[in-house]
């Protein structure tokens, strides 16, 4: 039998129930890994969907882009409240730099991955072909979105319980260490970036002792300058080697 050819708005009208109904079941599993039962489904789907893909559907389904927008200003909420509530003799200034960790890119993205989020996103093909399933930034801004999703679906407790579960530690008064010390290689940035300067790079230079107890050395680059951090870890060692070139620029001025 041979092959019919449908009509071009019956063909896309066909595509647009295909692809509806195969996001309905899909986020069936998705909503096991997010521990919540959603009774408006749609909402999900519409979390996951990338404006690249409501772009291809001539504007028949919405993107994302406004529940980013409402689960940005959510995250920003629960997460001061729970700090201001475990840590309530700290200032402002510590509790701002604890929530900037908290909400940061780099924090939520790690979540959306142990989420596996990207695999659920639904994307233009330019975005497919392009990696966009493991882009961070689509990644993290989905993230925002399911927890606006959670909340027009179930109410702030319900967001609330998912951003506690997923975004803050376990126990966050014993996270204290992490969460209050100073972020030099932000600082750092700052810094560049006020001056127009280049982004500092970050080398790692050597690495010694045993495997089990390993220290590694990391060297900073900016403005012509080079200092070097040790630690036990990477990140530690980046710290410490964004501390010395920050002071070193801080004090020198210009770059060379």
């Amino acid at each position: 039998m041979a092959p019919v050819d449908l009509p071009g708005p019956l063909l896309q009208a066909t595509h647009r129930h295909c692809q509806s109904r195969m996001s309905l079941l899909s986020t069936d599993r998705l909503q096991e890994i997010l521990g919540y039962r959603f009774r408006n489904p749609q909402l999900l789907v519409e979390a996951l969907t990338h404006s690249s893909y409501a772009r291809e559907l001539s504007g028949q389904t919405s993107d994302n882009e406004k529940l980013e927008f409402l689960g940005d200003a959510i995250l920003n909420f629960v997460v001061s409240v729970r700090l201001v509530d475990v840590f309530p003799s700290y200032p402002e200034g510590k509790l701002s730099r604890a929530r900037a960790r908290l909400v940061a890119a780099e924090h939520l993205s790690e979540i959306g991955a142990k989420l596996q989020l990207g695999e659920f996103l639904r994307l233009g093909r330019g975005e497919e072909k392009t990696g966009g399933r493991a882009k961070n930034r689509l990644v993290v801004n989905a993230l925002e979105a399911i927890i606006a999703a959670i909340y027009r679906d179930g109410g702030l407790q319900a967001a609330r319980r998912f951003i506690i579960r997923f975004v803050l530690p376990v126990n966050l008064s014993s996270a204290a260490g992490d969460l209050f010390n100073i972020d030099y290689k932000s600082a750092l940035q700052e810094f560049l970036q006020a001056r127009q300067w280049d982004a500092a790079e970050y080398h790692v230079v050597r690495e010694s002792g045993p495997e089990h107890r390993k220290v590694f050395s990391v060297e900073a680059h900016a403005a012509g300058k080079n200092a070097i951090g040790n630690g036990a870890a990477k990140k530690s060692a980046e710290q410490k080697a964004a501390a010395r070139l920050l002071e070193s620029l801080k004090q020198s001025g210009a770059p060379q």
